[in-house]
């Protein structure tokens, strides 16, 4: 389906010409309806879901945070819902300036970072045991590339 000024705007457009229009495929607009609530498109007797063009604007906007700014779904379902928050630098249109706003990070869960300050530690106490032993035994043929390309850190950054 073109997108051109000749084509007299629809009411109702289907499923398979909103897929082409987007270039996003089928089953991934069905997946998008079951998560965001905005997201209602209109079925016909048939059960064929007709969307309107206020839902493929929401679409767009959709495929734009996932895709183009790789929100994840839960971030580009809490900017859908506050659509006039500002943009962080990163994330703003060209010349316009913005506030910074602090990326949220999303992805680790409280349990997720218990595993990681474990992983933290027992990585900790192996360099450790690799200190101790090197002290003891003396370096074996260290060479200055080697301790450079490969520098022990002090203390690693905590989680």
């Amino acid at each position: 389906m073109e997108d051109t000024a000749s084509e007299k705007p629809r009411l109702y457009y289907s499923i398979s010409e909103v897929s082409e229009l987007l270039d996003v495929k089928q089953h991934v607009l069905r997946y998008w309806e079951t998560q965001f609530p905005n997201l209602r498109p209109k079925k016909n007797r048939a059960g064929n879901r007709m969307y309107r063009p206020k839902d493929i604007d929401t679409l767009r906007a959709i495929k734009e945070l996932l895709y183009d700014r790789r929100y994840t779904i839960a971030g580009a379902k809490r900017r859908l819902a506050r659509p006039n928050d500002p943009l962080p630098e990163a994330m703003a249109p060209e010349g316009e300036p913005v506030e910074a706003v602090e990326p949220e990070i999303e992805f680790l869960a409280p349990k997720h970072r218990e595993v990681l300050r474990g992983v933290r530690e027992e990585v900790l106490s192996l360099r450790n045991w690799l200190q101790a032993a090197e002290r003891k035994s003396g370096p074996s043929s260290p060479t200055p590339e080697a301790s450079a390309e490969f520098p022990i850190a002090e203390s690693p950054p905590a989680l």
